[in-house]
Protein backbone atom coordinates (compact mmCIF):
# COMPACT_ATOMS: atom_id res chain seq x y z
CA UNK A 1 0.00 0.00 0.00
CA UNK A 2 1.34 3.48 -1.23
CA UNK A 3 2.20 6.06 1.22
CA UNK A 4 -1.22 8.59 2.20
CA UNK A 5 -1.24 12.13 1.09
CA UNK A 6 -0.63 14.59 3.66
CA UNK A 7 -0.29 18.20 3.99
CA UNK A 8 3.81 19.51 3.40
CA UNK A 9 3.83 20.92 7.16
CA UNK A 10 2.92 17.38 8.30
CA UNK A 11 6.12 16.18 7.17
CA UNK A 12 8.56 18.73 8.34
CA UNK A 13 10.77 18.08 10.92
CA UNK A 14 9.81 18.59 14.56
CA UNK A 15 12.79 19.10 16.64
CA UNK A 16 10.73 18.08 19.96
CA UNK A 17 11.00 15.21 19.35
CA UNK A 18 13.20 12.54 17.49
CA UNK A 19 11.86 10.17 14.36
CA UNK A 20 13.24 7.12 14.78
CA UNK A 21 12.79 6.71 10.72
CA UNK A 22 14.28 8.08 8.22
CA UNK A 23 12.19 11.12 6.54
CA UNK A 24 12.64 9.67 2.79
CA UNK A 25 11.50 6.45 3.80
CA UNK A 26 8.73 7.57 6.80
CA UNK A 27 5.17 6.00 6.28
CA UNK A 28 3.91 9.55 6.43
CA UNK A 29 6.49 11.34 3.72
CA UNK A 30 4.27 12.43 0.42
CA UNK A 31 5.61 11.44 -2.80
CA UNK A 32 5.41 14.39 -5.59
CA UNK A 33 5.17 13.64 -8.94
CA UNK A 34 9.01 13.28 -10.24
CA UNK A 35 10.69 12.62 -7.06
CA UNK A 36 10.67 9.01 -6.30
CA UNK A 37 13.77 7.89 -6.67
CA UNK A 38 14.84 5.27 -9.44
CA UNK A 39 17.26 2.47 -9.68
CA UNK A 40 20.48 3.01 -11.88
CA UNK A 41 20.20 1.19 -15.10
CA UNK A 42 23.25 1.27 -17.75
CA UNK A 43 20.28 2.95 -20.38
CA UNK A 44 20.29 6.55 -18.89
CA UNK A 45 17.55 8.86 -19.74
CA UNK A 46 17.67 11.98 -17.77
CA UNK A 47 14.38 14.34 -17.86
CA UNK A 48 14.13 17.65 -19.78
CA UNK A 49 15.02 20.26 -16.58
CA UNK A 50 16.39 23.88 -16.12
CA UNK A 51 19.58 23.90 -14.73
CA UNK A 52 20.32 26.52 -12.04
CA UNK A 53 23.90 27.60 -10.25
CA UNK A 54 23.81 29.73 -7.81
CA UNK A 55 27.44 30.88 -7.99
CA UNK A 56 28.07 30.44 -11.70
CA UNK A 57 31.11 32.45 -11.42
CA UNK A 58 33.17 30.70 -8.39
CA UNK A 59 35.58 27.81 -9.00
CA UNK A 60 33.28 24.79 -8.49
CA UNK A 61 31.31 25.66 -11.26
CA UNK A 62 34.43 26.33 -13.76
CA UNK A 63 36.68 23.37 -12.28
CA UNK A 64 33.75 20.74 -11.92
CA UNK A 65 29.96 21.48 -13.12
CA UNK A 66 29.95 22.87 -16.41
CA UNK A 67 32.83 20.30 -17.73
CA UNK A 68 30.59 17.23 -15.81
CA UNK A 69 27.62 18.76 -18.03
CA UNK A 70 29.93 19.16 -21.13
CA UNK A 71 31.00 16.07 -20.89
CA UNK A 72 27.59 14.32 -20.23
CA UNK A 73 26.09 16.13 -23.31
CA UNK A 74 29.27 14.70 -25.46
CA UNK A 75 28.24 11.33 -24.18
CA UNK A 76 24.49 11.81 -25.19
CA UNK A 77 23.12 12.03 -21.65
CA UNK A 78 21.63 15.27 -21.83
CA UNK A 79 18.35 15.76 -23.14
CA UNK A 80 17.75 18.41 -25.46
CA UNK A 81 15.50 19.75 -23.62
CA UNK A 82 17.81 21.15 -20.42
CA UNK A 83 19.29 24.63 -19.81
CA UNK A 84 21.89 25.96 -17.75
CA UNK A 85 20.92 29.17 -16.10
CA UNK A 86 23.94 30.27 -14.31
CA UNK A 87 23.49 33.22 -11.23
CA UNK A 88 26.25 35.13 -9.50
CA UNK A 89 26.95 38.94 -8.53
CA UNK A 90 29.81 39.20 -11.33
CA UNK A 91 28.19 41.12 -13.84
CA UNK A 92 28.31 39.10 -17.37
CA UNK A 93 26.12 38.49 -20.04
CA UNK A 94 25.19 34.89 -21.48
CA UNK A 95 27.71 36.14 -23.84
CA UNK A 96 30.91 36.72 -21.52
CA UNK A 97 29.58 33.76 -19.42
CA UNK A 98 29.98 31.08 -22.51
CA UNK A 99 33.32 32.13 -23.52
CA UNK A 100 34.91 31.69 -20.15
CA UNK A 101 33.19 28.26 -19.42
CA UNK A 102 34.57 27.50 -22.72
CA UNK A 103 38.22 28.42 -21.47
CA UNK A 104 37.20 26.56 -18.08
CA UNK A 105 36.15 23.55 -19.89
CA UNK A 106 38.67 23.23 -22.82
CA UNK A 107 41.59 23.61 -19.87
CA UNK A 108 39.90 21.30 -17.33
CA UNK A 109 41.61 18.26 -16.07
CA UNK A 110 37.46 16.59 -15.75
CA UNK A 111 38.05 17.10 -19.54
CA UNK A 112 39.73 13.97 -21.56
CA UNK A 113 38.95 15.13 -25.52
CA UNK A 114 37.61 18.52 -25.61
CA UNK A 115 35.49 18.70 -29.42
CA UNK A 116 35.09 22.74 -30.49
CA UNK A 117 31.75 20.66 -32.43
CA UNK A 118 30.72 19.48 -29.46
CA UNK A 119 31.10 22.73 -27.61
CA UNK A 120 29.63 24.80 -30.29
CA UNK A 121 26.16 22.79 -29.54
CA UNK A 122 26.75 22.95 -26.12
CA UNK A 123 27.08 26.42 -24.66
CA UNK A 124 23.62 27.32 -26.40
CA UNK A 125 22.32 25.54 -23.06
CA UNK A 126 23.71 28.33 -21.16
CA UNK A 127 22.47 31.53 -19.92
CA UNK A 128 23.78 34.10 -17.13
CA UNK A 129 21.91 36.36 -14.38
CA UNK A 130 23.25 38.74 -12.52
CA UNK A 131 22.41 39.70 -9.14
CA UNK A 132 22.94 39.02 -5.35
CA UNK A 133 21.89 35.95 -3.55
CA UNK A 134 19.54 38.45 -1.28
CA UNK A 135 18.15 40.83 -3.61
CA UNK A 136 14.44 40.01 -4.90
CA UNK A 137 14.96 41.24 -7.93
CA UNK A 138 17.43 38.41 -8.91
CA UNK A 139 14.91 36.11 -8.18
CA UNK A 140 12.62 37.89 -10.05
CA UNK A 141 14.58 37.96 -13.44
CA UNK A 142 15.19 34.42 -12.94
CA UNK A 143 11.73 33.60 -13.01
CA UNK A 144 11.22 35.49 -16.13
CA UNK A 145 14.41 33.57 -17.95
CA UNK A 146 13.08 30.62 -16.52
CA UNK A 147 9.73 30.75 -17.91
CA UNK A 148 11.41 31.68 -21.70
CA UNK A 149 13.77 29.18 -20.99
CA UNK A 150 10.59 26.54 -20.76
CA UNK A 151 9.44 27.76 -23.69
CA UNK A 152 12.56 27.51 -25.89
CA UNK A 153 13.98 23.96 -24.63
CA UNK A 154 10.91 22.36 -23.37
CA UNK A 155 12.15 21.70 -20.03
CA UNK A 156 8.34 20.95 -18.68
CA UNK A 157 8.56 23.34 -15.89
CA UNK A 158 11.26 21.19 -14.36
CA UNK A 159 13.94 22.65 -11.91
CA UNK A 160 17.08 21.73 -10.40
CA UNK A 161 18.78 24.56 -8.27
CA UNK A 162 22.28 23.89 -7.16
CA UNK A 163 23.62 25.76 -4.43
CA UNK A 164 27.56 26.38 -5.22
CA UNK A 165 28.29 29.24 -3.15
CA UNK A 166 29.96 29.39 0.35
CA UNK A 167 27.82 27.78 2.75
CA UNK A 168 26.63 31.30 4.60
CA UNK A 169 24.26 31.60 1.55
CA UNK A 170 22.61 28.69 1.68
CA UNK A 171 20.04 29.44 4.17
CA UNK A 172 19.63 33.07 2.14
CA UNK A 173 18.84 31.13 -1.08
CA UNK A 174 16.61 28.33 0.10
CA UNK A 175 14.90 31.45 1.97
CA UNK A 176 14.76 33.21 -1.10
CA UNK A 177 13.10 30.53 -3.31
CA UNK A 178 10.55 29.42 -0.76
CA UNK A 179 9.44 33.43 -0.35
CA UNK A 180 8.98 33.95 -3.68
CA UNK A 181 7.19 30.25 -4.06
CA UNK A 182 10.11 28.85 -6.22
CA UNK A 183 10.32 25.91 -4.88
CA UNK A 184 7.05 24.22 -6.06
CA UNK A 185 6.98 22.54 -9.27
CA UNK A 186 6.20 25.34 -11.81
CA UNK A 187 3.10 23.02 -13.35
CA UNK A 188 1.50 19.92 -12.80
CA UNK A 189 3.35 17.05 -13.19
CA UNK A 190 7.00 19.01 -12.84
CA UNK A 191 9.37 18.59 -10.15
CA UNK A 192 11.64 21.12 -8.37
CA UNK A 193 14.71 19.63 -6.62
CA UNK A 194 17.55 21.06 -4.84
CA UNK A 195 21.72 20.10 -4.44
CA UNK A 196 23.34 21.58 -1.76
CA UNK A 197 27.32 21.63 -1.73
CA UNK A 198 29.46 20.55 1.76
CA UNK A 199 30.34 21.83 3.75
CA UNK A 200 26.29 21.34 5.63
CA UNK A 201 26.79 22.83 8.84
CA UNK A 202 30.16 23.70 10.98
CA UNK A 203 28.96 21.04 14.02
CA UNK A 204 25.59 19.93 14.95
CA UNK A 205 23.74 23.03 15.89
CA UNK A 206 24.64 24.40 12.58
CA UNK A 207 23.62 21.62 10.60
CA UNK A 208 20.01 20.77 12.25
CA UNK A 209 19.62 24.62 12.17
CA UNK A 210 20.35 24.26 8.32
CA UNK A 211 18.45 21.42 7.93
CA UNK A 212 15.52 23.15 9.59
CA UNK A 213 15.84 25.82 7.48
CA UNK A 214 15.68 24.14 3.88
CA UNK A 215 13.10 21.85 5.22
CA UNK A 216 10.56 24.97 5.74
CA UNK A 217 10.80 24.94 2.33
CA UNK A 218 11.90 21.92 0.63
CA UNK A 219 10.43 17.94 1.36
CA UNK A 220 13.23 15.70 1.95
CA UNK A 221 12.96 14.41 -0.87
CA UNK A 222 13.48 17.14 -3.16
CA UNK A 223 16.90 18.36 -1.36
CA UNK A 224 20.35 16.42 -2.72
CA UNK A 225 23.18 16.76 0.02
CA UNK A 226 26.10 16.54 -2.49
CA UNK A 227 29.43 14.44 -1.61
CA UNK A 228 31.74 13.95 -4.56
CA UNK A 229 33.34 10.90 -2.59
CA UNK A 230 30.10 9.36 -3.12
CA UNK A 231 30.50 9.96 -7.06
CA UNK A 232 33.68 8.23 -7.04
CA UNK A 233 33.43 4.70 -9.28
CA UNK A 234 35.49 2.73 -6.93
CA UNK A 235 33.40 4.12 -3.96
CA UNK A 236 30.09 3.10 -5.69
CA UNK A 237 32.26 -0.40 -6.07
CA UNK A 238 32.15 -1.12 -2.55
CA UNK A 239 28.61 -1.72 -2.85
CA UNK A 240 29.17 -3.95 -6.01
CA UNK A 241 32.03 -5.95 -4.31
CA UNK A 242 30.36 -6.93 -0.85
CA UNK A 243 27.02 -7.75 -2.67
CA UNK A 244 28.00 -9.12 -5.41
CA UNK A 245 30.21 -11.56 -4.81
CA UNK A 246 29.35 -14.43 -2.34
CA UNK A 247 32.29 -15.01 -1.34
CA UNK A 248 33.03 -12.07 0.77
CA UNK A 249 29.70 -11.49 2.59
CA UNK A 250 30.07 -14.53 4.86
CA UNK A 251 33.50 -13.89 6.09
CA UNK A 252 32.37 -9.73 6.11
CA UNK A 253 32.07 -9.59 9.80
CA UNK A 254 33.63 -9.89 13.30
CA UNK A 255 33.97 -14.00 13.29
CA UNK A 256 36.30 -12.91 10.61
CA UNK A 257 37.90 -9.43 10.22
CA UNK A 258 40.47 -8.20 12.82
CA UNK A 259 40.28 -4.47 12.15
CA UNK A 260 39.87 -1.73 9.30
CA UNK A 261 41.76 0.77 8.21
CA UNK A 262 40.81 3.56 6.36
CA UNK A 263 43.32 6.52 4.65
CA UNK A 264 42.98 9.74 3.24
CA UNK A 265 46.27 11.01 2.71
CA UNK A 266 47.37 13.81 0.52
CA UNK A 267 51.01 15.68 -0.40
CA UNK A 268 49.49 19.18 -1.11
CA UNK A 269 49.37 21.18 1.51
CA UNK A 270 46.50 23.61 2.13
CA UNK A 271 47.53 25.71 -0.85
CA UNK A 272 45.13 29.02 -1.29
CA UNK A 273 42.95 27.87 0.77
CA UNK A 274 44.23 28.55 4.48
CA UNK A 275 41.21 31.42 5.01
CA UNK A 276 38.63 27.64 4.98
CA UNK A 277 41.16 25.48 6.39
CA UNK A 278 41.59 27.85 9.47
CA UNK A 279 37.79 27.21 10.51
CA UNK A 280 37.63 23.61 9.37
CA UNK A 281 40.86 21.31 9.73
CA UNK A 282 40.90 18.17 8.60
CA UNK A 283 38.35 16.94 11.43
CA UNK A 284 35.48 19.01 9.60
CA UNK A 285 37.35 18.67 5.97
CA UNK A 286 37.64 15.26 5.84
CA UNK A 287 36.03 12.73 8.60
CA UNK A 288 32.42 14.24 8.84
CA UNK A 289 31.33 13.30 5.30
CA UNK A 290 34.30 11.64 3.04
CA UNK A 291 35.86 9.08 5.81
CA UNK A 292 32.22 8.44 7.41
CA UNK A 293 30.62 7.85 4.66
CA UNK A 294 33.35 5.22 3.03
CA UNK A 295 33.03 3.52 6.57
CA UNK A 296 29.42 3.62 6.46
CA UNK A 297 29.44 1.59 2.76
CA UNK A 298 32.16 -1.02 4.34
CA UNK A 299 30.19 -1.66 7.53
CA UNK A 300 26.21 -1.38 6.33
CA UNK A 301 23.84 -4.53 6.09
CA UNK A 302 22.63 -5.57 2.93
CA UNK A 303 19.66 -3.26 1.55
CA UNK A 304 16.39 -4.63 0.35
CA UNK A 305 17.48 -2.70 -3.02
CA UNK A 306 20.00 -1.17 -4.31
CA UNK A 307 17.93 1.98 -4.49
CA UNK A 308 18.37 5.94 -2.55
CA UNK A 309 16.05 4.98 0.91
CA UNK A 310 16.91 1.87 1.14
CA UNK A 311 21.11 1.85 0.79
CA UNK A 312 20.88 5.14 3.30
CA UNK A 313 18.98 3.71 5.98
CA UNK A 314 21.44 0.83 6.55
CA UNK A 315 24.41 3.68 5.94
CA UNK A 316 22.38 5.76 8.72
CA UNK A 317 21.93 2.60 10.79
CA UNK A 318 25.81 2.27 11.01
CA UNK A 319 26.66 6.06 12.44
CA UNK A 320 23.83 5.27 15.02
CA UNK A 321 25.75 1.86 15.96
CA UNK A 322 29.15 3.88 16.25
CA UNK A 323 29.93 4.30 20.42
CA UNK A 324 30.13 7.86 21.38
CA UNK A 325 33.57 9.17 22.15
CA UNK A 326 33.41 11.47 25.57
CA UNK A 327 35.56 12.14 28.73
CA UNK A 328 38.60 10.21 28.69
CA UNK A 329 37.37 8.33 25.76
CA UNK A 330 38.19 11.30 23.07
CA UNK A 331 42.04 11.55 24.43
CA UNK A 332 43.00 7.69 24.04
CA UNK A 333 40.87 7.56 20.85
CA UNK A 334 41.42 10.58 18.78
CA UNK A 335 45.21 12.36 17.62
CA UNK A 336 45.64 15.98 16.33
CA UNK A 337 48.32 17.42 14.79
CA UNK A 338 49.89 19.58 12.39
CA UNK A 339 52.52 20.21 10.01
CA UNK A 340 55.95 21.38 10.15
CA UNK A 341 58.58 22.32 7.68
CA UNK A 342 59.41 19.29 5.78
CA UNK A 343 60.61 18.12 2.43
CA UNK A 344 58.31 16.53 -0.02
CA UNK A 345 59.58 14.64 -3.26
CA UNK A 346 62.65 15.82 -3.22
CA UNK A 347 61.38 20.13 -2.74
CA UNK A 348 61.45 21.56 1.13
CA UNK A 349 57.94 22.88 2.03
CA UNK A 350 57.01 25.46 4.80
CA UNK A 351 55.35 24.71 7.85
CA UNK A 352 51.34 25.24 8.21
CA UNK A 353 51.96 28.04 10.30
CA UNK A 354 53.38 29.66 7.51
CA UNK A 355 51.10 29.24 4.77
CA UNK A 356 49.12 32.22 3.17
CA UNK A 357 46.16 33.06 6.07
CA UNK A 358 47.05 31.17 8.24
CA UNK A 359 47.97 32.39 11.68
CA UNK A 360 51.23 32.04 12.61
CA UNK A 361 50.35 30.50 15.94
CA UNK A 362 47.34 28.26 14.78
CA UNK A 363 45.88 25.33 16.48
CA UNK A 364 44.19 24.21 13.11
CA UNK A 365 44.75 20.12 12.76
CA UNK A 366 46.18 19.35 9.62
CA UNK A 367 45.76 16.11 10.26
CA UNK A 368 43.37 13.30 12.76
CA UNK A 369 43.27 10.02 13.56
CA UNK A 370 40.56 8.26 15.50
CA UNK A 371 39.99 4.85 16.77
CA UNK A 372 35.51 3.94 16.50
CA UNK A 373 33.86 1.07 17.32
CA UNK A 374 30.50 -0.25 15.64
CA UNK A 375 28.04 -1.36 18.41
CA UNK A 376 26.18 -3.94 16.67
CA UNK A 377 26.36 -7.99 16.25
CA UNK A 378 28.23 -7.78 12.81
CA UNK A 379 31.39 -5.67 14.18
CA UNK A 380 31.32 -5.96 17.86
CA UNK A 381 34.90 -6.00 18.86
CA UNK A 382 36.41 -4.72 15.54
CA UNK A 383 38.16 -1.49 15.72
CA UNK A 384 37.70 0.96 12.97
CA UNK A 385 40.94 2.88 12.28
CA UNK A 386 40.61 5.83 10.38
CA UNK A 387 43.50 8.77 9.71
CA UNK A 388 43.39 11.56 7.11
CA UNK A 389 46.21 14.44 6.34
CA UNK A 390 47.99 16.64 4.81
CA UNK A 391 51.51 16.50 3.29
CA UNK A 392 51.98 13.46 4.06
CA UNK A 393 54.39 10.73 2.27
CA UNK A 394 52.09 9.43 -0.19
CA UNK A 395 48.50 10.40 -1.79
CA UNK A 396 46.20 7.69 -1.29
CA UNK A 397 42.88 7.01 -0.34
CA UNK A 398 41.89 3.26 0.76
CA UNK A 399 40.36 1.15 2.62
CA UNK A 400 41.93 -1.97 3.63
CA UNK A 401 40.27 -4.86 5.90
CA UNK A 402 42.70 -6.78 7.77
CA UNK A 403 41.52 -11.04 8.38
CA UNK A 404 42.32 -12.18 11.17
CA UNK A 405 45.03 -14.92 11.45
CA UNK A 406 45.05 -18.35 10.83
CA UNK A 407 44.43 -20.40 14.57
CA UNK A 408 47.60 -22.27 14.12
CA UNK A 409 50.99 -21.69 12.01
CA UNK A 410 51.65 -25.63 11.99
CA UNK A 411 54.47 -24.92 8.49
CA UNK A 412 58.48 -24.90 9.38
CA UNK A 413 59.16 -21.93 8.56
CA UNK A 414 62.16 -21.08 10.41
CA UNK A 415 63.87 -17.93 11.25
CA UNK A 416 61.84 -14.74 11.90
CA UNK A 417 59.59 -15.67 9.15
CA UNK A 418 55.80 -15.48 9.46
CA UNK A 419 52.51 -16.07 8.06
CA UNK A 420 50.68 -12.63 8.17
CA UNK A 421 46.72 -12.34 7.84
CA UNK A 422 45.22 -11.79 4.81
CA UNK A 423 44.73 -7.75 3.95
CA UNK A 424 41.86 -6.78 1.23
CA UNK A 425 42.95 -3.14 -0.19
CA UNK A 426 40.16 -1.30 -1.75
CA UNK A 427 41.85 1.84 -3.34
CA UNK A 428 39.69 4.55 -4.04
CA UNK A 429 42.44 7.06 -5.44
CA UNK A 430 44.63 7.36 -7.79
CA UNK A 431 45.89 3.68 -8.67
CA UNK A 432 42.05 2.78 -8.52
CA UNK A 433 41.45 -0.94 -7.77
CA UNK A 434 41.58 -4.00 -5.38
CA UNK A 435 44.41 -5.79 -3.51
CA UNK A 436 44.23 -8.92 -1.80
CA UNK A 437 47.47 -10.36 0.07
CA UNK A 438 47.68 -14.16 0.70
CA UNK A 439 50.14 -17.01 1.80
CA UNK A 440 51.64 -19.19 -0.64
CA UNK A 441 54.13 -21.41 -1.07
CA UNK A 442 57.34 -20.77 -3.14
CA UNK A 443 59.04 -22.78 -5.67
CA UNK A 444 61.18 -25.14 -4.09
CA UNK A 445 61.81 -28.44 -1.71
CA UNK A 446 61.24 -26.50 1.01
CA UNK A 447 57.75 -25.48 2.59
CA UNK A 448 58.22 -21.83 2.48
CA UNK A 449 55.00 -19.55 2.47
CA UNK A 450 55.66 -16.00 1.11
CA UNK A 451 52.95 -13.25 0.92
CA UNK A 452 51.49 -13.18 -2.55
CA UNK A 453 49.83 -10.18 -4.15
CA UNK A 454 46.36 -10.56 -6.42
CA UNK A 455 46.26 -7.33 -7.46
CA UNK A 456 43.09 -5.73 -9.46
CA UNK A 457 43.53 -2.54 -11.56
CA UNK A 458 40.15 -0.21 -12.57
CA UNK A 459 42.27 1.63 -15.37
CA UNK A 460 43.52 -2.34 -17.19
CA UNK A 461 40.39 -3.71 -16.43
CA UNK A 462 37.95 -1.67 -17.65
CA UNK A 463 39.99 1.05 -19.60
CA UNK A 464 41.18 4.42 -19.02
CA UNK A 465 37.75 6.01 -19.77
CA UNK A 466 35.40 6.61 -16.43
CA UNK A 467 32.93 8.87 -15.58
CA UNK A 468 34.26 11.73 -13.18
CA UNK A 469 32.21 12.04 -9.38
CA UNK A 470 30.33 15.24 -10.91
CA UNK A 471 28.87 13.46 -13.88
CA UNK A 472 27.45 10.80 -11.74
CA UNK A 473 25.86 12.91 -9.52
CA UNK A 474 24.47 15.39 -11.16
CA UNK A 475 22.95 12.79 -13.58
CA UNK A 476 21.41 11.05 -10.57
CA UNK A 477 20.45 14.25 -9.36
CA UNK A 478 18.41 14.98 -12.50
CA UNK A 479 16.96 12.10 -12.82
CA UNK A 480 15.79 12.13 -8.82
CA UNK A 481 18.10 8.92 -7.60
CA UNK A 482 19.09 10.19 -4.08
CA UNK A 483 21.18 6.84 -3.74
CA UNK A 484 24.42 8.31 -3.44
CA UNK A 485 23.67 11.48 -1.50
CA UNK A 486 23.31 12.54 2.06
CA UNK A 487 19.94 12.30 3.86
CA UNK A 488 19.76 15.16 6.77
CA UNK A 489 19.79 12.06 9.40
CA UNK A 490 23.30 10.88 8.17
CA UNK A 491 24.50 14.23 7.88
CA UNK A 492 23.41 15.09 11.38
CA UNK A 493 25.01 11.78 12.84
CA UNK A 494 28.09 12.25 11.78
CA UNK A 495 28.28 15.90 13.61
CA UNK A 496 26.80 14.17 16.11
CA UNK A 497 29.83 11.66 16.67
CA UNK A 498 32.66 14.38 16.62
CA UNK A 499 30.43 16.71 19.02
CA UNK A 500 32.94 16.02 21.56
CA UNK A 501 35.65 15.51 19.70
CA UNK A 502 35.75 19.10 18.52
CA UNK A 503 34.58 20.45 21.60
CA UNK A 504 37.56 18.67 23.62
CA UNK A 505 40.07 20.09 20.55
CA UNK A 506 38.43 23.71 20.52
CA UNK A 507 39.42 24.55 24.43
CA UNK A 508 42.97 22.63 23.82
CA UNK A 509 41.38 20.15 26.56
CA UNK A 510 45.23 18.27 27.51
CA UNK A 511 44.46 15.24 26.64
CA UNK A 512 44.35 15.99 23.34
CA UNK A 513 47.51 18.00 22.35
CA UNK A 514 48.40 19.20 19.05
CA UNK A 515 50.83 16.95 17.87
CA UNK A 516 53.39 18.11 15.20
CA UNK A 517 55.09 16.01 12.06
CA UNK A 518 57.49 16.83 9.90
CA UNK A 519 55.89 17.19 5.80
CA UNK A 520 56.75 14.31 4.03
CA UNK A 521 55.60 11.98 6.88
CA UNK A 522 53.42 9.49 7.86
CA UNK A 523 52.02 11.80 10.92
CA UNK A 524 52.84 11.95 14.36
CA UNK A 525 54.28 9.31 16.46
CA UNK A 526 50.98 9.80 18.89
CA UNK A 527 49.21 8.30 15.91
CA UNK A 528 51.44 5.24 15.39
CA UNK A 529 50.71 4.64 19.16
CA UNK A 530 47.10 4.84 19.15
CA UNK A 531 46.93 1.95 16.80
CA UNK A 532 50.36 -0.05 18.01
CA UNK A 533 48.97 -0.30 22.00
CA UNK A 534 46.56 -3.17 19.94
CA UNK A 535 49.24 -4.53 18.65
CA UNK A 536 48.61 -3.28 15.11
CA UNK A 537 50.13 -0.93 12.84
CA UNK A 538 49.19 1.48 9.99
CA UNK A 539 49.79 0.75 6.33
CA UNK A 540 52.27 3.01 4.89
CA UNK A 541 53.81 0.96 2.71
Amino acid sequence: MGPLPVKGNEIRRNRSQERSTPLDSHPSAVTLPGLASTAKTSHRTAPPCAFVIFGASGDLTARKLVPALYNLDGQGLLPDGLAVVGVAITEMDDESFRQNMHHATKTSAEVENFQEETWSAFEKRLHYITGGFDQPKTYDDLKARLLQIDNDFQTCGNTLYYLATTPSFFGVIVGMLGELAMAVPRQQGSWTRVIIEKPFGHDLQSAAKLNDEVHSVFLEEQVFRIDHYLGKETVQNILAFRFANSIFEPIWSREHIDHVQITAAETLGVEHRGNYYETAGALRDMFQNHLFQLMALVAMEPPVHIDGPFVRDRKADVLRSIVPLSGDGVGLNTVRAQYEAGEISGEKVDAYTVEPDVHPYSQTETFAAMELSIDNWRWGGVPFYLRSGKRLADKRTEIAITFKSVPQQFFNLGGDETINPNVLVMRIQPNEGILLTLGAKIPGPRMVVRQMQMDFSYRTGFGESRATAYETLLLDAIEGDSTLFNRYDSVELSWKILAPVLEAWSVNDPSTPLAKYPAGSWGPTAANVLIARDGRAWRNE
